[in-house]
């Protein structure tokens, strides 16, 4: 079979030594979130027929990482000095936390104070918060892990973009999030005609800015366009400490109380107060999974002023208490 030929893109360089990426992987890391960085840098080099971006993958241990689907990558060294005109990219995926170690953010530390330029993948942004290096900033991270990371870190304003860069740090929501970003810094870098060459070949037909946010609209993900109901749940995600009651959203919305039953019923076949307890317990279970908040306070997080009550409903959802949830994570992230 022949070699496919490649219409390749001109590209102006004021250097001819190529941008070098350090890739660093977490244990458990989100493979597409890697792969999609690293092959959006590949696609750019064969594109522009020259090597523009270069990159050496490292990680704590220096010899393998496991990936979130049980891959095996070798890596090509431990934690190391970075050159200052690197950039430091950290992988990051399930259990972070634990991936998260002293040694890990030592390094980050050191790095950082020698004017590396660093980011984080899906959800090493909590490693980047964890070190300190994010406080004062904007940032993002994998919509899943967004309620325990603004528990833990006050110091950092999260949004819900796809990415952000701000100043020398930069943080993605996770997923096909990372081409976004390379896209960026290969526009930034070479221009839009090359970004959009590259991102061509990943057939990425809608790229995103930072002004994206990475979660689908309400009416989307419940697959039900009616402005008075999705502003409805729009106030119940952004009220779930305090709980808002039925027959003031109601009226915030211009309908009676009997009137938005009959709407949630209609479309959601539960009650209003049914959904917002959904909410509010599914936010429990992330704090009870991600955090080592306390029972009691992930209680008020999330709207339960009584133990007791909070234990009974989680119950009823998950069929089983928080203390036994909280007891199976700690289970888990000692094997």
């Amino acid at each position: 079979m022949a070699d496919t030929v490649v219409q390749t893109v001109e590209v102006e360089t004021e250097s001819d030594k190529p941008r070098r990426f350090v890739f660093v992987l977490l244990d458990q890391f989100t493979l597409l979130s890697y792969a999609s960085a690293v092959e959006s840098l590949r696609i750019a080099n064969r594109m522009a027929g020259k090597t523009l971006y270069e990159w050496r993958v490292i990680g704590e241990g220096g010899e393998a990482a496991r990936s979130s689907v049980g891959t095996i990558f070798q890596l090509d060294g431990d934690l190391e000095d970075v050159a200052r005109d690197e950039t430091v990219v950290l992988c990051g995926g399930i259990d972070v936390s634990a991936a998260t170690t002293k040694r890990l953010l030592n390094w980050l530390r050191r790095e950082s104070r020698r004017g590396v330029t660093m980011g984080g993948l899906c959800t090493a942004g909590y490693a980047l918060a964890k070190a300190g290096l994010l406080d004062g900033k904007r940032a993002t991270i994998h919509w899943e892990n967004q309620d325990s990371f603004l528990e833990e870190f006050e110091d950092v304003t999260l949004t819900k973009s796809v990415f952000v860069i701000d100043g020398n740090t930069f943080t993605t929501a996770g997923g096909t999030a990372s081409i976004d970003l390379m896209l960026k810094f290969i526009a930034d870098d070479f221009g839009e005609t090359l970004a959009g060459a590259v991102a061509d070949q990943l057939i990425y037909t809608t790229i995103r800015t930072d002004q994206d946010t990475q979660r689908l609209s309400v009416p989307t993900r419940i697959g039900v366009r009616h402005p008075k109901l999705s502003a409805v749940i729009q106030m119940m995600e952004a009220n779930i400490e305090e709980p808002i009651s039925p027959s003031i959203l109601a009226k915030d919305v211009g309908m009676s109380t009997r009137q938005l039953e009959r709407l949630f019923r209609r479309y959601l076949n539960r009650s209003p107060k049914r959904y917002y307890m959904e909410l509010r317990l599914q936010k429990a279970r992330n704090l009870l999974m991600q955090t080592d908040m306390s029972v009691i306070n992930v209680a008020l997080a999330c709207g339960f002023a009584s133990p007791s009550h909070f234990s009974k409903c989680y119950r009823a959802q998950y069929d089983t208490t928080p203390y036994r949830e909280r007891g199976a994570r700690a289970a888990r992230l000692s094997v």
